[in-house]
């Protein structure tokens, strides 16, 4: 599993976990749900600011979100 593949996983898991929709974490990150839907999809390789912005809005750590990235 490549890198961008096992991130993908890791954002599903902790939106979900968090319970939030798509739509809700992208108002939260101040991100569109469009750019929420290709990172789940492992279609658009997620920056470093907007992995911050995802931490946070998910208020889990960037390595939580980079678990089983070698």
């Amino acid at each position: 599993m490549g890198s961008v593949d096992r991130f993908s996983r890791n954002l599903r898991a902790h939106r979900t976990e968090a319970g939030l929709s798509q739509e809700r974490l992208a108002a939260i990150c101040k991100l569109h749900r469009t750019e929420i839907s290709l990172l789940e999809r492992g279609e658009r390789e997620p920056r470093l600011s907007t992995m911050i912005r995802l931490s946070r809005g998910l208020n889990v750590p960037v390595a939580a979100l980079l678990e089983g990235i070698d």
